[in-house]
């Protein structure tokens, strides 16, 4: 593809076809203008996935992209498939805004994965032969030679054989366990001499210190998979028997564990207990390569209670992609994007201390991945956890990491005699364990820990310092979109907002003191908005003034950059606008239920999706408010869980020269002819095509571009380094 594009622009078809309204009749409870959540947000992996077939991306990027719809696809079955298939063991029947029952969306889902994974055995064949060219070869056992197999065999026996527990399946051996997402082997063997056959599952040990590929003795840059490695010295495992055949597999638990917290005497053994449930889950993915024999697979699905007609995915070629990884961090610079550094902004650069800058502009704004992290967020809570005059921090922490200082400087604070409280949000799906660790390690410090408010999740990013200055306690705050995670913030496009605004740090004294004792949800709030409560209503209300203006004959405006949008009465509150005559610009990531385009319902609105080399995950909502513009950044999307279940923090951005920073980011993003795929009514998407060499750089290439002028540093260095997107 890639070349072809610039006379064609690519497209990625979704539901159906596009529908016309009649405005004097129209319903907004029709089905037929309601997207589906799970088919969208697959329609957004097929837009990941185009970015491994455009030869505009350097080659190890775009196996990185395909890796990622790998991952992407994992977790789909384990969080998504697993929910609807819990919905359909209970016999629920009830449909979905958009008019699908559980079992419907099941069964359309999985007709858009087989196509997806079909896409994703093409491009892997493509991209394996022009690694080749390169000199990155990953090549099968049979292409090894003796004397490199020999060297293979001995590796093997050193450092993986130790690790193989060969598991026999037969009446004094039930089926054993299999872990999620684990490869494995199903080896027919017979005894010398005899016609009996047996089974043997084999496991194969793959994963944080162990690789999928290996490097091939002698030779620069060329791999074999260990599963090749495991089966070419099965001999070694199973002495003394024929190996009549090896064939792989793998499978996909469900992730969906979760218990009720209100029966729950201490929510940390709850989750726990979550966590070993999770492990033996029921599996709703079986995925064998094509070649395995139909009875294999047969028996494979009844021994893991699956429909081997619909639960089993056949792969034409080898079997988790995420691995993929692996090859996609080989250390070959001119095969990958440019190297990011983030930089520092001049007013932190400049600035004695984080405290003085905030105090003395009032408000600030920092946008990562393009500005540091750790000059910036990392700073104000290390500055917070030193200084004499702080007297107290608290905090939300939803994901963070190990080479995050959040942690340390926390615990530094706690050390220092500040008072230090930290709600830590358990559930964060995956990062469970991780965060029963960090809540743990924080206890031992002295640290006042909480999980936040029973039911919901607490998915706001805040930090909050107090600070004791003459007479007078003057209050700091962060409040982000993004995580308290240094890895993420160098890969996740995302906005922070420091402020000591009275007004909305008074309201932030009110939260920490609802997180921390869960009493008082109607607390009052002057500045920011909250879910589980206030924050859907207050964007339908800000929607119906716009609309009130545009009946008025003033200009009215809508303006969205959000991860996903499912909540269906925002979308019926943005259907009214457009209805109305107010113009709606969506800038969405992933899930869209909302089809605009359509004539009487929604020809105002337009929807685009920024798909690139960072992760977009920015939340900022943009009122026109008849020229006193509102802008709002926070943790939370236009989604009902965001909304309706779980604690999200919306903050004002009221400082006209920080609006102007934000309205800079929505018009470079608005305007992009690189990265930007328009939304067409029925759920498909076009990718745009730039038509000049200037309009080839995508937003964020333009953004890195951006931020390193208003740093001072030279341009050329990190330019020269952007690949030529339209080389052949």
């Amino acid at each position: 593809m890639g070349q072809s594009q610039t006379a064609e622009a690519k497209t990625i078809k979704s539901e159906d076809s596009a529908a016309k309204a009649d405005p004097v009749t129209i319903d907004l409870d029709d089905p037929r203008w309601y997207l589906n959540r799970e088919l969208t947000w697959l329609d957004f992996c097929a837009r990941v996935l185009h970015e491994a077939e455009d030869d505009r991306n350097p080659l190890l990027e775009r196996v990185k992209f395909l890796a990622i719809v790998g991952s992407n696809l994992d977790e789909f079955f384990m969080k998504r498939i697993g929910g609807l298939k819990q919905l359909v063991g209970a016999g629920i029947t009830d449909v979905t805004v958009d008019g699908r029952t559980p079992l419907k969306q099941i069964e359309e889902c999985y007709l858009r994965v087989r196509q997806i994974e079909a896409d994703m055995r093409r491009i892997a064949a493509d991209l394996t032969l022009m690694l080749g060219d390169q000199g990155i070869q990953i090549i099968s056992i049979e292409d090894v030679k003796s004397k490199e197999d020999k060297r293979l065999r001995a590796l093997y026996k050193e450092r993986f054989f130790p690790l193989i527990t060969p598991q026999a399946i037969d009446p004094a051996h039930p089926f054993p366990f299999i872990s999620n997402l684990s490869l494995n082997l199903l080896v027919k063997v017979r005894r010398a001499r005899s016609d009996a056959t047996s089974l043997v599952r084999v496991k194969v040990p793959v994963g944080p210190a162990m690789p999928r590929f290996i490097k091939v003795p002698g030779r620069a840059r060329t791999f074999i998979r260990i599963e090749d490695m495991i089966e070419r010295n099965l001999d070694l495992l199973l002495p003394g028997m024929d190996v009549t055949s090896c064939e792989r597999f793998r499978v996909t638990r469900n992730a969906i564990t979760e218990k009720d917290e209100d029966e729950a005497d201490d929510l940390l053994e709850l989750i726990q207990s979550e966590l070993r449930e999770r492990k033996f889950a029921p599996i709703v993915r079986l995925e064998v390569e094509q070649s395995m024999k139909a009875t294999s697979r047969r028996m494979l699905a009844r021994a893991l209670g699956l429909d081997h007609h619909t639960d089993v995915f056949k792969q034409s070629g080898p079997l988790a992609m995420r691995d993929l990884f692996e090859i996609a961090a080989i250390a070959l610079p001119q095969l990958h994007d440019p190297v990011h550094d983030p930089v520092e902004p001049a007013s932190f650069a400049n600035a004695d201390s984080a405290f003085d800058l905030i105090r003395r502009d009032g408000s600030l704004l920092v946008h990562h991945p393009y500005q540091s992290f750790k000059a910036t967020v990392e700073r104000f809570l290390l500055e917070a956890s030193r200084d004499p005059a702080v007297r107290a921090i608290k905090t939300t922490l939803y994901r963070t990491s190990e080479d995050t200082r959040i942690i340390d400087a926390l615990i530094d604070a706690a050390r220092n005699d500040k008072q230090v409280a930290v709600v830590v949000e358990l559930k964060a799906r995956f990062d469970e364990s991780k965060n029963i660790q960090w809540a743990n390690r924080l206890e031992e410090a002295g640290i006042h820990v909480t999980y936040g408010v029973v039911g919901l999740k607490t998915h706001c990013k805040v930090i909050y310092v107090l600070r004791q200055e003459g007479d007078k306690v003057v209050r700091y705050a962060h409040i982000g979109t993004g995580n308290y995670h240094a890895g993420t913030a160098r890969l996740y496009s995302d906005f922070g907002f420091f402020t000591c605004d009275e007004s909305i740090t008074r309201d932030l004294t009110e939260l920490f003191n609802y997180l921390t004792t869960g009493f008082g949800q109607d607390r009052e709030y002057h500045s920011i908005l909250t879910s589980p409560d206030r924050l859907k209503p207050a964007l339908i209300k800000r929607c119906d003034r716009e609309i009130e203006n545009a009946r008025d004959g003033r200009k009215a405006l809508i303006r969205m950059k959000i991860n996903a949008l499912e909540d269906a009465d925002i979308t019926r509150a943005l259907y009214r606008a457009s209805q109305a005559g107010v113009t709606v610009q969506l800038i969405v990531r992933d899930s869209c239920r909302l089809r605009p385009g359509i004539d009487g319902l929604s020809e105002n609105i337009s929807v685009i999706s920024i798909v690139g080399q960072f992760l977009e995950h920015t939340r900022i909502y943009h009122f026109h408010n008849d020229g006193k513009d509102e802008y709002f950044i926070g943790s939370a999307d236009a989604m009902k869980r965001n909304l309706e279940s779980r604690v999200e923090v919306v903050v004002p951005v009221r400082d006209r020269a920080l609006q102007d920073k934000l309205n800079h980011f929505f018009n470079v993003q608005l305007n992009d002819r690189r990265l930007a795929w328009d939304m067409h009514s029925d759920g498909s998407f076009v990718q745009r095509q730039p038509s000049s060499p200037e309009e080839a750089k995508g937003c964020q290439e333009r953004l890195i571009a951006h931020f390193r002028r208003r740093a001072g540093l030279d341009l050329s260095s990190h330019v020269d380094r952007l690949p030529n997107r339209n080389a052949e």
